[in-house]
């Protein structure tokens, strides 16, 4: 069976715990992340990828691309997340049944449920995993989409590193095209090849350093002025304030 298209004046001391405890923090489920896409194991396939995500609020734009699937052959593509689910990429110790493959079922424990598909247009929702007919085609792929609308949760999760990113096909025989082979029917769908819908790449969505400018500030390719930046940043303005002391006590001590 084949399938085509069709299918981001105080103390100095006193200074510093102000200007560190006043320092913006950054908003939730806003800024930029990214997935490094890599095959799953067990299944091989000769791929690799990028999934590269905007989130303000619960609005998502993406930009997804994939090279070395099977050519001419629709990949299901989707963001998957569980809150049960260990947020990771599956391993071949995920081989629930020992056939020598990881199914979607598979790796369901490890990367959870769809909560977006990535699909080129039209719906987003879970309904759509298995639009066939709306997803990216080929063995060079790159397609972007802006203003997705996902739930809180989902938002979340892209940002707080728990949400997966996966592209399914695998022509697990080399022969072409997506057929029952060795494989067998699929997990997820009678009527489907198990090769069309078994997982091929993976990437935890991680997020970016760049990503995340607080409200009202300037974007100065750190991450919100975190860690040892804040705290050069405390020390600094403390230094000022106590500069400025000691030109004070010079100044009146020459009036005097």
């Amino acid at each position: 069976m084949k399938l085509s298209r069709t299918f981001f004046a105080l103390p100095a001391a006193g200074a510093a715990v102000l200007l560190m405890a006043g320092a913006p923090a950054l908003a939730a489920s806003t800024g930029s992340a990214m997935a490094d896409l890599q095959p799953v194991p067990l299944n091989d396939a000769p791929g690799s990828g990028s999934a590269m995500f905007e989130v303000d609020g619960t609005m998502v734009d993406f930009t997804l691309a994939y090279q070395g699937l099977l050519a001419d052959a629709p990949h299901a593509a989707h963001i998957h997340f569980g809150a049960d689910a260990r947020n990771a990429c599956p391993t071949a110790e995920d081989d629930a049944d020992g056939d020598g493959f990881i199914s979607t079922s598979d790796g369901a424990p490890s990367y959870g449920g769809i909560a977006v598909s990535l699909t080129t247009e039209g719906d987003t929702s879970p309904d759509s995993g298995l639009a066939i007919d709306r997803f990216g085609v080929g063995d060079d792929v790159s397609y972007s989409r802006a203003g997705i609308e996902v739930d809180q949760a989902t938002a979340d999760a892209i940002m707080a590193g728990q949400a997966v990113v996966v592209v399914h096909g695998v022509d697990h025989n080399s022969n072409g095209e997506y057929d029952e082979g060795d494989r067998g029917a699929s997990d997820l769908d009678p009527s489907l090849p198990g090769e069309a819908t078994d997982p091929a790449l993976c990437g935890v969505v991680q997020a970016s350093q760049m990503g995340g400018v607080p409200s009202g500030g300037v974007e100065t390719g750190e991450a919100s002025m975190g860690g040892q930046n804040l705290l050069l940043a405390a020390t600094g303005g403390a230094a000022i304030v106590g500069g400025a002391l000691i030109l004070a006590r010079r100044r009146t001590a020459t009036d005097n």
